[in-house]
């Protein structure tokens, strides 16, 4: 018999806690046999962060409406266009000079979710403003073991002198707690797993972790009476259900003890020896798109920032076909090649966060998907990046929103800030305050 599960469960051995996924036994009786349990799982927001502009030509759909084709920078996204709508014409206007001269980069980053301009010093007096997701944080964060989670791919500083006179901690933080402190981001794939599956003991489960890893052994090891336990009260889709999890959880968890070599990119591409940043980016990336989708998948939290690397960053990208610095590729002159090489990046982006939709589509909550229950935003600070245009920003926004948003849609909006989306966003997850840094309202999504 199958029997009513709490949802806040979690599977618990000496130095871990695993959180549980949404079961069928963890939703009201009634849900699935009324077809009740379509909102079912709770709304997570989530932000994306690509740095240096896009090559506008090849990102933006030739026409509005329902009745648009995917540029060829967006084509990654065709198994999920009815799930996602294009965005033209936000601003964010205080990433633009406003006096401050130079340092185009750091205010773009640092404002793209404050709506603040930042105070141009690069001492320690910064400031700037509180950021969308901590926003989110304030209003659901106490719903989860954590408010928010700050991941990223790229290290950074927190001081020094990263861009014509700015901190290098406007370049290097997307998330701001407050005016003055940036949340600084987890880029460490263990860590995150360690934050999210350890028990309530930190020293106990770093103890644990060393001997594990030292014994071979997995977390699940440690867990196995409750396992059985849980599945011994569930129905078969439940079990199923459990089972891909916990697959995913380990494999999560052999990635991450091998030593991981970096990926060959594609003969002929580029040199060895010419990669430029991080060696491994197309296996570093897709682990902390991994470790996202659990967190969102067992409620841990609903908040999520994910910078794809720096503003400034020179990364290349021969595994998309450009072994080229991403930062110089950015300032093309108009060169036709240097252009076609940035096109490439802003697609390789792309395929990454195809694979974060593919992922939360293929996880059901009820009658509904992870991903209907989103709202993933998806864009740069910077428009243009030869022109360091701040206006036109290329902007996704992915999921339905616990099927609060119509989506499908390429729209084109009169000029306004950036901020009315993360307001709209706000909204959804029952924050309803009226401004947000430089915010004028709150945009149409429905």
């Amino acid at each position: 018999m199958t029997m009513r599960l709490d949802r806040r469960l979690f599977l618990r051995g000496v130095g871990t806690a695993i959180a549980l996924p949404c079961l069928e036994a963890m939703l009201p009786g009634s849900a699935f046999a009324t077809g009740g349990a379509a909102a079912a799982g709770p709304r997570r927001l989530a932000w994306i962060y690509v740095p240096n502009g896009i090559h506008m030509q090849a990102w933006t759909p030739a026409a509005v409406g329902r009745d648009y084709e995917l540029s060829a920078t967006l084509r990654p996204l065709a198994p999920f266009k009815s799930k996602v709508n294009v965005i033209s014409g936000l601003v964010c206007d205080k990433a633009n000079p406003n006096g401050d001269g130079p340092g185009d980069h750091a205010r773009a980053m640092s404002a793209f979710l404050t709506g603040s301009q930042p105070r141009k010093t690069e001492g320690a007096n910064i400031r700037v403003g509180m950021s969308a997701d901590q926003a989110a944080a304030d209003r659901i964060g106490h719903l989860t073991r954590f408010p928010s989670l700050e991941l990223g791919i790229e290290e950074g500083s927190q001081v020094g002198r990263c861009d014509s006179g700015y901190s290098c901690a406007y370049s290097h933080n997307l998330s701001w707690r407050n005016e003055t402190t940036p949340a600084v981001k987890d880029c460490n794939p263990q860590s995150v797993f360690d934050r999210l599956f350890a028990g309530n003991n930190p020293r106990e489960s770093a103890q644990v972790r060393a001997q594990r890893q030292a014994d071979r052994q997995s977390i699940l090891d440690y867990v196995r009476e409750d396992v059985a336990s849980v599945q011994g009260q569930v129905g078969a889709s439940d079990r199923r259900k459990l089972e891909e999890y916990l697959s995913s959880l380990r494999d999560i968890e052999v990635r991450l003890n091998r030593t991981v070599q970096p990926p060959q990119p594609p003969a002929g591409a580029v040199r060895p020896g010419t990669v430029a940043g991080r060696r491994d980016y197309p296996d570093h990336v897709r682990l902390m798109i991994d470790l996202a989708v659990l967190a969102f998948q067992t409620d841990l939290t609903r908040v999520i920032t994910l910078p794809f690397a720096n503003e400034g960053s020179n990364q290349t990208y021969p595994w998309g076909g450009a072994p080229v610095p991403h930062h110089g590729t950015s300032h093309h002159s108009g060169n036709a090649e240097k252009q076609a090489m940035l096109a490439r990046i802003n697609n390789y982006h792309i395929t990454h966060l195809a694979y974060l939709l593919g992922k939360l589509e293929r996880i059901q909550e009820g009658n509904a998907t992870l991903l209907d229950n989103a709202l993933i935003a998806y864009g740069s600070g910077n428009s243009d990046g030869q022109r360091h245009n701040h206006d036109n920003l290329p902007i996704l926004l992915c999921g339905r929103g616990g099927g609060s948003v119509v989506t499908g849609r390429h729209l084109r909006v009169n000029p306004q800030p950036v901020n009315n989306l993360w307001l709209s966003m706000l909204d959804r997850v029952g924050d309803t305050r009226r401004s947000l840094g430089d915010s004028t309202g709150k945009l149409e999504l429905a």
